[in-house]
């Protein structure tokens, strides 16, 4: 399944799933599972990767794991597809020095949470807008601001499109909060051109009223880019029609990995088909149930998605 004519040059589109951290049973980084995930993502039909993101535990990175991964990833791509890095941190400073690394590795965009720090240490407007001016003025790569309920902060279309408008590389957002679809079509108003890439998130579950609304992209799970691709590709091609229907077959795997499984739901397809060795989450994340786990491939199994045969 060929993408690399639609993603190679911007408007960045498509499907472009989070990279699950490989690790060992030990608990260590397993680069060499790391490669093989990536290879069976392309493989899937992703159209791009984002990798360090929340899917990817990024909070139990280590400063120095993260940069092994991201530099053994990008190396390892070698420009196959593009590769979205996450760079969030509160410093303004911080952040935009990764954001400066990951384009001198060869990212093709950073994605970014507005500043926040614990359950109340949040930023006013003010702080935020200069939080992503600066960053945007340390790189030449889009910026993409993922709008999550993790960071807490409301971030209204009218303050989005107004730094799409006024900030160099924010031109990406990542919209996966409670009425998204509302949302998308409101920053895509406000915004017009600003607006380059309109996408979203939280692994597809409100996809194709997303699509309706005119997002662009969508950044998934990592366990079935194919199955997303059965959705996106039809509509993309005027066919909603069919795409409705691929929605309808795939929701239930969707909806189980969104509220039974989280990240470790790719993981748990990727051991099954043989793509990595184990399926192991560092603590304080637990691994998932056995039954859980049962579910999970009992759906995935009627659907045939190309993970669960790609290391067999």
């Amino acid at each position: 399944m060929s993408s690399l004519g639609r993603s190679s040059i911007r408007p960045y589109r498509g499907v472009y799933p989070v990279v699950p951290t490989i690790f060992a049973d030990n608990g260590q980084v397993d680069l060499e599972g790391q490669k093989r995930a990536i290879d069976f993502m392309i493989d899937a039909g992703s159209d791009g990767l984002c990798i360090l993101a929340n899917f990817s535990e990024q909070f139990l990175l280590t400063d120095s794991e993260r940069e092994t991964v991201m530099r053994t990833v990008l190396d390892h791509v070698a420009g196959r597809v593009p590769v979205i890095v996450t760079t969030s941190h509160f410093s303004t400073d911080i952040c935009a020095e990764r954001s400066k690394r990951a384009q001198e590795a060869g990212a093709a965009m950073v994605m970014i949470m507005p500043p926040f720090f614990g359950a109340t240490l949040r930023v006013a407007e003010a702080g935020i807008y200069e939080f992503f001016r600066r960053v945007s003025d340390a790189i030449s790569i889009p910026i993409m601001i993922q709008d999550a309920p993790m960071a807490g902060t409301a971030l209204s279309p009218a303050f989005l499109a107004r730094m799409a408008r006024e900030i160099a590389q924010v031109s990406y957002f990542k919209i996966e909060v409670a009425g998204t679809a509302g949302k998308l079509r409101e920053l895509i108003a406000l915004g017009g051109d600003a607006i380059e890439g309109p996408w979203d998130g939280e692994e597809a579950i409100t996809l194709m009223a997303d699509l309706d609304a005119g997002a662009t992209g969508a950044m998934t799970g990592g366990g079935f880019p194919d199955g997303i691709r059965q959705i996106i590709d039809p509509y993309f091609a005027g066919n909603r029609e069919g795409a409705l229907v691929a929605y309808e077959r795939w929701l239930p795997l969707i909806n189980y990995e969104n509220r039974q499984c989280g990240l470790s739901a790719a993981k748990a397809l990727m051991k099954e088909g043989g793509v990595i060795r184990s399926d192991f989450v560092r603590h304080p994340l637990q691994p998932l149930h056995p039954e859980t786990r049962k579910g999970l491939i009992e759906i995935a199994r009627r659907l045939d998605p190309l993970v669960l045969r790609w290391g067999l």
